[in-house]
């Protein structure tokens, strides 16, 4: 299954220490493997999630200044284990996650210049090629007990009914920061309260729901073809998923929502410093946890 995984934004609200490092790789307390409490970048914890859904293909798509440290993180340094191989015992977890990618395809794509979300996404087309694939933005992360469960429920709605897309949603206090979702109850799937998503639109000033959209989806691949549609036709200064989503509802796609609750897990965003001192603090909580993942 195809991952995508975006890192391309400039952080400005978090200014100015996004000058200096990425918030995607900012740190979250996780579970280690002998259940003490250990810090991971929340890039890191998203791809966990991708990888518990199982993708094994992930495309990463990041700005041209952090090229270097996305793929330094994200490749196996075997030079790095043997330099430190006299302190066996602080690699654990770092040999666990270079075990994760020496299982999986790893692609980079640049975004040249911060050109919206929905370009960062479209960037992602020729590594991704004709498949459905899973997204999720790495400035946020999806704290449940099985990590990448609800990411799996949302590809095998999108694959046995063949949707366009599949949205994961909660309910907010506040929707106008959010992109917002309109639709229509569906029932439930695996547990899950179903909505069918009939509209949508980004940061409205009157929302007419509070079903915000969390970034992360089940698509397929004719979210590219959305994409670049809009583009061309509307010339966005920013291009936005929701911009993609809309043009494949106003095209008689099908596309789906899936709705959030405590009792599932949470989402948090750490593209502020109050979502991120939010993250930060429930982080801890959630380590203490069980917590059980893909197999390593």
């Amino acid at each position: 299954m195809e991952g995508v995984l975006t890192l391309a934004g400039e952080g400005t609200r978090m200014l100015p220490w996004s000058r200096g490092l990425r918030k995607e790789f900012l740190p979250l307390h996780d579970q280690g493997q002998d259940g003490s409490t250990i810090l991971k970048p929340v890039a890191h914890l998203a791809l966990e999630s991708l990888v518990g859904a199982g993708a094994d293909s992930i495309t990463l798509v990041v700005s041209l200044r952090d090229i270097a440290t996305a793929k330094s993180y994200f490749s196996i340094d075997r030079e790095f284990l043997e330099r430190h191989g006299h302190h066996r015992e602080r690699l654990s977890e770092t040999q666990q996650f270079y075990d994760t990618l020496s299982r999986l395809k790893i692609h980079f794509e640049v975004q040249p210049e911060p050109l919206g979300f929905g370009d960062a996404v479209l960037r992602a087309r020729s590594a991704v090629g004709h498949e459905p694939f899973l997204l999720h933005a790495a400035d946020a992360v999806l704290w449940e007990h099985t990590r990448g469960h609800t990411l799996r429920v949302l590809a095998a709605l999108r694959e046995a009914e063949k949707l366009d897309a599949v949205l994961l949603v909660r309910h907010v206090a506040d929707p106008r920061r959010y992109g917002v979702v309109e639709g229509t109850p569906a029932g439930r799937y695996r547990g899950y309260r179903r909505l069918n998503v009939v509209r949508m639109e980004e940061k409205p000033a009157k929302p007419k729901s509070a079903w915000a959209a969390t970034a992360v989806y089940a698509f397929s691949p004719e979210l590219f073809t959305a994409l670049d549609r809009v583009r061309r036709r509307d010339h966005p200064k920013e291009l936005e998923v929701t911009d993609a989503i809309r043009e494949l509802l106003a095209g008689g796609g099908r596309v789906a929502a899936l709705v959030l609750t405590q009792s599932v897990g949470s989402w948090r965003s750490v593209g502020s410093l109050e979502g991120y001192l939010r993250a930060f603090h429930q982080s801890r909580a959630w380590s203490k946890s069980p917590v059980h993942r893909a197999p390593a």
